[in-house]
């Protein structure tokens, strides 16, 4: 078994979970920024303070890797927060989660992890899903402009969380520990986040009823990253960020249920082939 595959299992479920509530937020008229900013002030106060009473806490140089995760992570999120307003979590969660693709073939080209034909067969499976996501025809009077403004915010997301993820690993690679990587990111996520809602408001303004929704998520969202980095610690990128993204398949077909988001043929098909090569990356 790849080394460090049950932390990975359990950051699978718990980004899942997140997901949900991200829909959840954006079907209940919540702002993605505000959304995006409460929830940065729970996870933020909350890593730091695991890590300082778990002794983790060690900012060294590495550790910037981690804090450069953290900007190209506030874009991800924000974006897939934006993306879930006009889009469905059943095609977006799947899309953002293949993050992994890029994130692998990054790690084999630039950190020197091994390239073999099961990496290859999963890599093909993974962009015929996302073809297969990206490609389904639209709904008779669906509202064009909105649909392909979600997908090109989603398209950001998946390219600036694939970066953030390669982050981690050359930052735990070079010592950074789980916990501190985690904390550098959240307190530069947690800053940009609420620098811009500043700038854009000109006010700092806080919206009550959002707790509802940040709250639970920077928690799901804490367990799954410290897991996440703990899984990077002791295996390869390339194997385990993709089985912690295999959360979108259970994503979708919970949303599906919960939000009557339609579930065709065309994105059953994506789905079954995304799991068929996140699958492939689990054995190789």
């Amino acid at each position: 078994m790849t080394p460090g595959l049950g932390f990975a299992l359990g950051a699978m479920l718990l980004f899942g979970l997140g997901d949900l509530i991200y829909k959840r937020a954006a079907a209940a008229g919540v702002e993605a920024s505000q959304f995006i900013m409460l929830q940065s002030w729970v996870f933020c106060p909350g890593i730091t303070l695991y890590a300082w009473a778990t002794g983790t806490l060690d900012p060294r140089a590495s550790a910037l890797w981690g804090a450069l995760a953290g900007l190209f992570g506030v874009t991800a999120f924000t974006n897939f927060a934006r993306s879930l307003q006009d889009g469905a979590v059943s095609t977006n969660a799947p899309i953002f989660r293949l993050n992994f693709t890029l994130t692998a073939a990054l790690a084999i080209v630039l950190l020197g992890e091994t390239f073999t034909a099961t990496k290859a067969a999963a890599l093909l499976c993974a962009l015929a899903a996302v073809w297969l996501l990206l490609a389904e025809p639209a709904d008779k009077g669906a509202n064009l402009g909105a649909s392909a403004k979600s997908l090109a915010r989603v398209a950001i997301a998946t390219v600036a969380m694939a970066f953030a993820n390669l982050f981690y690993k050359i930052g735990l690679s070079q010592g950074a520990l789980p916990e501190t990587m985690v904390a550098a990111q959240a307190w530069v996520f947690s800053s940009t986040a609420t620098l811009y809602v500043l700038v854009r408001d000109r006010r700092l303004r806080l919206t009550p009823h959002v707790w509802r929704f940040s709250l639970p998520a920077s928690l799901a969202l804490v367990v799954a990253f410290v897991l996440l980095m703990h899984a990077l610690a002791r295996g390869p990128a390339s194997v385990l960020v993709p089985v912690a993204q295999m959360s979108f398949v259970f994503t979708a077909l919970l949303g599906a249920a919960m939000f009557r988001e339609r579930l065709n043929a065309r994105k059953q098909l994506g789905l079954a082939v995304a799991a068929a090569a996140l699958g492939l990356f689990a054995v190789s």
